[in-house]
């Protein structure tokens, strides 16, 4: 089951919200990473049901400023869906 933003905001609802927020690496706990920045409106790419790749959902004159290119939005053929990106600090 993928976690969707309405669940996220519903588990989170009763917290406090100066807790720090702590991403595990891999379902075993081989490590952990401070939430460090959100990346809302990527385009997720499943390459299976635990894992797959992202891209940008379009390209803006600012994006090609910064280097990205076509080769940034998803394979022509493939089903993106539109997502939000937790970033670890490393």
């Amino acid at each position: 089951m993928t976690l969707k933003v309405k669940d996220l905001i519903a588990r989170l609802s009763d917290l406090d919200p100066e807790m720090p927020v702590i991403l595990q690496r891999d379902a075993e706990g081989n490590g952990y990473s401070p939430l460090y920045s959100t990346w809302p409106g990527a385009h997720y790419v499943a390459e299976n049901t635990f894992s797959g790749y992202v891209y940008l959902a379009s390209l803006s004159a600012e994006d090609r400023a910064t280097g990205y290119s076509e080769e940034d939005l998803a394979p022509a053929g493939s089903d993106p869906v539109l997502a939000v990106v937790l970033q670890p600090t490393n």
